[in-house]
């Protein structure tokens, strides 16, 4: 079974993601929906593993978030 690490990050309205390096491939992603990023990104996973791996087995996703927020304030 093939095991990915993606990186999920909050930034500016949107969630961002990108798979570890150790993949052999290259992805990068964007959503303003968590859950939608999530499904994109299996989805993307197993068209890449499939077209340019040829392989049909088994994967598992782990998925690392982080959010950052920048807030800007006045104490009176």
């Amino acid at each position: 079974m093939k095991t990915f690490t993606i990186k999920m990050m909050w930034d500016d309205g949107y969630w961002f993601s990108r798979v570890n390096e150790n993949a052999g491939f290259s992805l990068t992603l964007e959503s303003n929906s968590y859950d939608t990023l999530v499904e994109r990104v299996k989805i993307a996973i197993q068209d890449i593993l499939e077209v340019d791996f040829s392989y049909t087995g088994d994967f598992k996703c782990i998925f690392q978030s982080e959010r950052i927020e920048n807030m800007q304030a006045k104490a009176s």
